[in-house]
Parts: C-alpha cells; sequence; structure tokens
C-alpha cells in the first residue's frame, strides 16, 4: 500500500484489505452466533456502510435481509450536529431484530438518534456493528456491541468512508497525513 492523495489532501495507509477482510469474517461469525444462526435485519446506515455492509452480509454464511438508509450529519471533515434521515428506513421493525450498520462511529450521536427511533417504533432488540469506533470522543450514549477495530481520533478514507464523496471505493483504510 502507498499513500494517495485525493484531492487537495493525502492519506497514508492505516488498514489493509487483508486486515478488513479478517475481521470482517470473525465478526460474521460472532454475530450469527449469537443469534443462533438466525441472523438479524440488517440496517446499513449509507453511504460510508455500504461496502461493510455487503461483506459483513456475506460473512453472516446464511440468508439474511439487508435494508439500508440514509442519515448524515457530516459536512467535509467537521461533524454538524444535526442528524437529517435522507433516506428514511422503510419496513416495520415491530417485533423484530435489527443489527446497525456503521462504517464509523464518532460521537455516537446518529446512532442514538436512530436505536431511539427503533426502540419507539417497538423493535424487539437493535444492536450495533462498526467497523470502526473512535473511543477517544464515544459518548457514552450508545453501547456498540460489535467492533471491527478502535482507531484514533483521524480522518480516515477507504472501504466505504470518503472525502468529500471520493475514495469510498479503496480497498483498504488510509488515514490522513498531518502536516
Amino acid at each position: 500500500m502507498k499513500a494517495i492523495q485525493i484531492e487537495d489532501l493525502f492519506f497514508k495507509p492505516y488498514i489493509s484489505e487483508e486486515e478488513i477482510s479478517k475481521r470482517v469474517k470473525e465478526l460474521g461469525e460472532v454475530i450469527i452466533n449469537e443469534y443462533n444462526n438466525v441472523p438479524p435485519i440488517l440496517v446499513a446506515v449509507l453511504n460510508g456502510s455500504y461496502v461493510f455492509a455487503a461483506d459483513l452480509s456475506r460473512a453472516l454464511n446464511t440468508p439474511a435481509e439487508i435494508y439500508f438508509m440514509k442519515v448524515s450529519s457530516y459536512d467535509g471533515l467537521q461533524s454538524t450536529g444535526v442528524i437529517t434521515e435522507e433516506l428514511p428506513l422503510k419496513i416495520d421493525v415491530k417485533g423484530k431484530d435489527l443489527l446497525i450498520v456503521e462504517d464509523i462511529i464518532e460521537t455516537g450521536n446518529t446512532l442514538y438518534h436512530l436505536q431511539q427511533k427503533f426502540i419507539e417504533e417497538g423493535c424487539k432488540s437493535c444492536k450495533i456493528v462498526s467497523l470502526l469506533v473512535k473511543n477517544d470522543i464515544l459518548k457514552d450514549r450508545v453501547k456498540v456491541d460489535y467492533v471491527g477495530f478502535e482507531i484514533e481520533n483521524d480522518f480516515v478514507v477507504g472501504y466505504g468512508m470518503d472525502y468529500n464523496n471520493k475514495g469510498r471505493n479503496l480497498k483498504s483504510i488510509y488515514t490522513i497525513v498531518k502536516t
């Protein structure tokens, strides 16, 4: 892996494709075992989680339902603090086991919002899986049930995550080079 440039920023290798693949398979095994081989409904939060959600759903090794919703709270490199449901989930969650699939969790505000919404709508359970978690800034509002990797408070791209909507297609994860 070598450093890359996206627009005006440079990024260096952080987590390799091989490391990601291995960890996603491990998460799939843990999740399907905890749910006794009956997978929960996967709720992938777009845009960033689409790659992770696809790979995780295949790692469950059993037919699973997956739905998508789009929630935004970012502008460029910064969170705005305002959570907007651009594409709401279009299924009835009442009585169902849900697993929210995220690419990265920082403060947990978005996940708190989603969990509360689904609980109010009567889901049976609502757990969270995230490929990346920034524990240094994660607020105690949510419990992340399944974590791929804990990372520092650095900006990352690749494997679904972007900088100004570029770099999502990268197979590995890169972190910003600080100047």
